[in-house]
């Protein structure tokens, strides 16, 4: 439990910092200059991802509580919306014009999708604790950028098609999903 919770740990601080500390983080840069700062950024983002596979892996999967299984619907209902939102934050979109985070939005609906399919301690720190940190995360942001000026329309086709890759990489996930959790997002029979 404690390496999964410190690997979440981890990956919440580094991110919270460049959000909670802007002067802090422009002195580094200055310091190291932005490449080396990128790189071990990266370098902590990596090593945090790690301890939390390592974690999830040495948790055995004992419940905190059992989810009624019609939230499994819901669950395959929200993740795929989750990742159109995740992926719409970096591309040419209409979407941002309607919701300030996407990425941290999508961060936050998969969590909570997968809380409600979910009720293994191990669930509740790796889901609970990126839910956390991507509503943290949504509130230092708007505190340190102020006013959310929207970005200029680029049409539905742009975001029809931001949405189908998004859906794509949702099926892509939902069929590699027994070799990265574990465990079939869908089972038959």
């Amino acid at each position: 439990m404690m390496l999964l919770g410190l690997g979440v740990l981890l990956w919440a601080v580094t991110h919270l910092f460049v959000a909670m500390a802007p002067g802090a983080r422009q002195r580094l840069v200055d310091r190291l200059g932005l490449g080396l700062y990128k790189g071990l950024f990266s370098l902590v983002i990596l090593l945090s991802l790690l301890i939390i596979v390592l974690g999830w892996q040495a948790m055995p999967p004992t419940s905190a509580y059992v989810p009624p299984i019609g939230l499994r619907h819901a669950t395959l209902l929200l993740v795929p919306i989750a990742v159109v939102l995740f992926i719409s934050a970096r591309a040419p979109t209409d979407i941002k014009r309607v919701i300030r985070h996407p990425q941290l939005t999508g961060v936050k609906l998969w969590a909570v999708a997968h809380l409600l399919a979910n009720g293994e301690w191990r669930s509740l720190i790796l889901f609970g604790g990126f839910l956390a940190w991507a509503v943290l995360e949504v509130i230092f942001i708007k505190r340190r950028d102020g006013a959310w000026v929207k970005p200029a329309p680029v049409g539905a086709t742009r975001t029809l098609v931001s949405a189908l890759i998004g859906l794509v990489l949702a099926v892509v996930l939902i069929v590699i999903h027994p070799w990265i959790a574990g465990r079939p997002v869908i089972v038959m029979g």
